[in-house]
C-alpha cells in the first residue's frame, strides 16, 4: 500500500474518531456526526475511483441538507438535493459514460468546457447572491459562490474530468472558514480535512491519466523480452 493512501485512512480514521468524540461531548450533533464520516469516506473512495463514492454520497447529501438548513444555510442546503439528482446521474456515467457504454475513464476539459462552466459559475453566483440576500440567508455571497462552484465541479466529476479536483480544492478553501464563523467546528474541520484529500485525489489523478495517455499512444508498457 503506498504511503499516499495510508495518509488518506489515517486521516478518514482520525475524522470518524474526532466525530464521535465530538458527539459524545455534545459538541456536535451525531447528524452532523454521520455527515462527517460518510462524507470523508465519500471523497477517499473518489479519489480511488471507486464507483462506490457515490451510493455513500447520496447518504451524505441527504444527512447534510438538515444540518445547512438548521444554520439557515439555505443554498448549501438546497444544494444537497440538487448533489443528490447528480449523484445519481454521475453513478450512472461513472459505470456506462465511456466508448460504446464501458466504464469512463479520466480525462481533460476543453477550455470551450472550462470557459462555458465559468461562465455558469459567474451567472449562477450573482443570481443566488441576490436571492439569498433577499431571503435573509447568512453570509449571502459567500454561500452562493460556494453553491455555484459545488454545482461546476460535481458535473466535472460526473463526467471524470481532471479539473474537477481544481474546483474542489477552491470550494474548501472558501468552505473552511465559513463553517468557522457559522460555528459549525466539526464541519470546518471536515472541509479541512476534504482540502487534503483534494490535493491529494488531484495528485492522483494526474499520475492515472498520464499512465493511461502513454498506454494509449505507445501501447501497454511490458518488459524486454515479454511476449
Amino acid at each position: 500500500m503506498s504511503k499516499e493512501s495510508l495518509t488518506m485512512i489515517a486521516l478518514g480514521a482520525a475524522a470518524a474518531a474526532l466525530a464521535v468524540t465530538m458527539a459524545l461531548l455534545g459538541r456536535a450533533t451525531w447528524l452532523e456526526a454521520a455527515s462527517f464520516v460518510t462524507g470523508t469516506v465519500c471523497v477517499w473512495l473518489t479519489v480511488k475511483e471507486s464507483v462506490w463514492n457515490f451510493p455513500i454520497g447520496l447518504l451524505n447529501v441527504a444527512t447534510f441538507s438538515v444540518v445547512f438548513f438548521q444554520s439557515r444555510l439555505f443554498a448549501d442546503a438546497g444544494l444537497q438535493i440538487i448533489y443528490f439528482i447528480l449523484g445519481v446521474v454521475g453513478w450512472r456515467l461513472w459505470l456506462r459514460g465511456g466508448a460504446n457504454r464501458t466504464t469512463l475513464r479520466i480525462s481533460r476539459s476543453s477550455h470551450r468546457e472550462l470557459l462555458l462552466t465559468a461562465i455558469f459559475a459567474a451567472c449562477c453566483t450573482l443570481g443566488l447572491w441576490r436571492l439569498l440576500h433577499h431571503a435573509g440567508g447568512s453570509a449571502s455571497f459567500w454561500d452562493a459562490l460556494t453553491t455555484s462552484l459545488s454545482l461546476v465541479s460535481q458535473w466535472l466529476l460526473n463526467r471524470k474530468r481532471l479539473e474537477s479536483w481544481a474546483g474542489w480544492i477552491l470550494v474548501d478553501a472558501i468552505y473552511v472558514p465559513l463553517y468557522v464563523y457559522k460555528e459549525l467546528y466539526l464541519t470546518a474541520l471536515l472541509y479541512a480535512i476534504f482540502l487534503a484529500m483534494a490535493v491529494m485525489g488531484w495528485r492522483a489523478w494526474q499520475r492515472t491519466h498520464r499512465e493511461s495517455a502513454a498506454e494509449t499512444e505507445f501501447g501497454p508498457l511490458v518488459g524486454v523480452g515479454s511476449p
